[in-house]
């Protein structure tokens, strides 16, 4: 039981006898394990050196062992140190290997999946392996998930990982599909809208993705579902910024207290006159002024529907407002 500390089971023997003892000498470790006692001295040695046990001052020699959280914890510690060392060495070297047996073999950057249930197995297996961030395409008429069946993003919600959803249009036309969007952004997902998506994806992590490579399902081709599935290549670095690129211009969901979703976000008649003025060029202290507001409550409100918008910098801010008709 104690090889991962470095002990033999013979010394695991001696030392446990050690244990129970005060003092003993190599002939009473000999008489009670029945070892030679030319064996049973050079264990008692072997105890000594590893900092296990120590001899006394007695004649004939006594060995007393030490106590095990000083000699055996540290020793342990040691070897879990080395452990944790040579697992990240392999993983390392496995992803070595992996990068050159892609750069010879492209049976190792993309797999190809056929039929519905293989496509849901492969989503499944993506989610519950992701530990940081997913990224979702998601289209009108489903291929193999339908709307609100997805119940591995909700096991990954809760363990921390991040999902980052884009919704084309003509998906809230899908029966269900407005209420399981609620129940997403109620659990945290982040949840954006655009007119149209060029193409179904999910990506784990941002180095494994899956992306249809034919119509199929119950709502396209009569034909099984082809499916490819990507690991790390230039391929799926383009798919994760064509993600992002759809992201930065997508209106923010917003989900009301009613459980309802809406781009829009109301605006207060003051937000609204003091987009106005933002709009037009005119500085904080000014619409402050104007307004009547501290200029702390004009960056309030201007930060209040930077937020709403889902907008990085106040340029975005206009272009959003003037999406949405805000202005």
């Amino acid at each position: 039981m104690l090889e991962a500390a470095g002990l033999t089971a013979v010394e695991e023997t001696v030392y446990r006898l050690l244990i129970t003892t005060a003092t003993a000498s190599a002939d009473e470790i000999a008489s009670q394990t029945g070892l030679a006692p030319g064996q049973a001295e050079g264990i008692l040695a072997a105890l000594a050196t590893k900092g296990l046990a120590s001899p006394t001052d007695h004649q004939p020699r006594q060995f007393t062992a030490s106590p095990p959280d000083v000699a055996l914890l540290p020793r342990l510690q040691r070897n879990a140190d080395a452990l944790d060392q040579a697992r990240a060495a392999v993983t390392d070297l496995l992803e070595s290997y992996r990068s050159t047996r892609r750069r010879q073999d492209a049976g190792q950057l993309i797999e190809v999946i056929t039929g519905a249930e293989a496509l849901r197995q492969h989503l499944r297996q993506l989610q519950e392996n992701a530990r940081h961030e997913m990224l979702w395409f998601c289209k009108a008429q489903y291929v193999a998930m339908p709307s609100g069946s997805n119940r591995a993003e909700y096991d990954a919600l809760a363990r921390g990982v991040r999902y980052r959803v884009l919704y084309e249009r003509a998906f809230f036309d899908d029966e269900g599909a407005v209420d399981n969007v609620v129940e997403g952004v109620r659990a945290g997902e982040i949840a954006r809208s655009v007119p149209h998506l060029p193409l179904r994806l999910a990506v784990a992590d941002r180095t494994i993705a899956i992306c249809p490579l034919v119509p199929g399902g119950p709502y396209g081709s009569p034909n099984e579902p082809t499916s490819a599935l990507l690991r790390g290549s230039s391929l799926l670095e383009a798919l994760t910024a064509l993600f992002e690129r759809y992201w930065e211009d997508a209106v923010p969901l917003h989900v009301s207290d009613s459980g309802t979703v809406d781009d829009t976000a109301p605006l207060s008649e003051t937000d609204r006159k003091l987009l106005s003025l933002l709009v037009a060029g005119i500085a904080d202290k000014a619409i402050a002024s104007q307004l009547g507001l501290s200029r702390r409550t004009v960056q309030r409100h201007i930060q209040h529907m930077m937020t709403l918008a889902g907008a990085a910098t106040r340029m975005q801010l206009a272009w959003q407002a003037a999406r949405r008709g805000w202005l």
